[in-house]
């Protein structure tokens, strides 16, 4: 299989947006008003896996400053999990944010995306936290050091 990963500071192709937000509403069953979430986001970081044209995988963050990076948004279609996709989009990033300056990366989660947790932890992440957020969803906040 051979896929083609790509990373945007700003995403301009519309096909590739359209793909995102297919994907996103696919696994999360919304598209939340993505659009207006990720052009009002400083410092954007957008990587793509695609097999030829279509998104098959997504990883969006955005600088919370100049040494914080957090890690968003992301997600691999069905069919292609089990196959590193994630880890790869993730080792992407954390390669990228690291030639950027930024020592640490953060994300949330649940315990229902309990794949990305146990790849977050294996990839080097701590919880530092877990809160109730507004709509009765506990959430775990990780962060990982990136050290060069």
């Amino acid at each position: 299989m051979r896929l083609d990963y790509t990373i945007f500071n700003s995403i301009h192709d519309a096909d590739v947006l359209e793909g995102i937000l297919e994907l996103h509403k696919d696994i999360f069953g919304t598209s939340d008003d993505l659009i207006n979430k990720i052009t009002s986001k400083p410092q954007l970081l957008v990587i793509t896996a695609m097999d030829g044209k279509k998104v098959i995988g997504y990883k969006i963050g955005y600088a919370i400053d100049s040494n914080k990076f957090y890690s968003w948004l992301g997600g691999v279609e069905t069919n292609f999990r089990k196959f590193g996709v994630a880890s790869r989009l993730m080792e992407m990033q954390h390669q990228y944010l690291k030639e950027n300056g930024y020592n640490v990366v953060q994300t949330k989660t649940m315990n229902k995306w309990r794949n990305m947790l146990v790849l977050n932890i294996k990839n080097g992440f701590d919880v530092i936290d877990t809160y109730t957020d507004e709509k009765g969803l506990h959430k775990i906040i990780l962060e990982k050091k990136l050290l060069n």
